[in-house]
């Protein structure tokens, strides 16, 4: 499973949906995920890829990892894991 299809299937999880109903173009806000819903979706997401998401995920404007939509969540993953490796 790589990184796109691990993060649509933590989201799907938390937002408590199937895989399929997530796409990269999905915000939080459509997939009916609130604030506490998407912290617990960054501390999967944390735990899933052995990252370490800022803290400031959730102000786009302080920080450079984007958390409005899957595919800016996905971007960020795979410029973290880049990162370290």
């Amino acid at each position: 499973m790589d990184i796109k299809d691990q993060v649509i299937a933590i989201i799907a999880e938390q937002a408590m949906l199937e895989p399929q109903d997530v796409t990269p173009e999905s915000t939080p806000e459509d997939l009916g995920i609130d604030s506490m819903g998407l912290v617990e979706s960054i501390f999967a997401i944390e735990e899933a890829f052995d990252i370490s998401i800022p803290f400031n995920a959730n102000d786009p404007g302080a920080s450079d990892f984007d958390i409005s939509s899957v595919a800016t969540i996905i971007a960020g993953i795979e410029r973290l894991k880049a990162e370290q490796g």
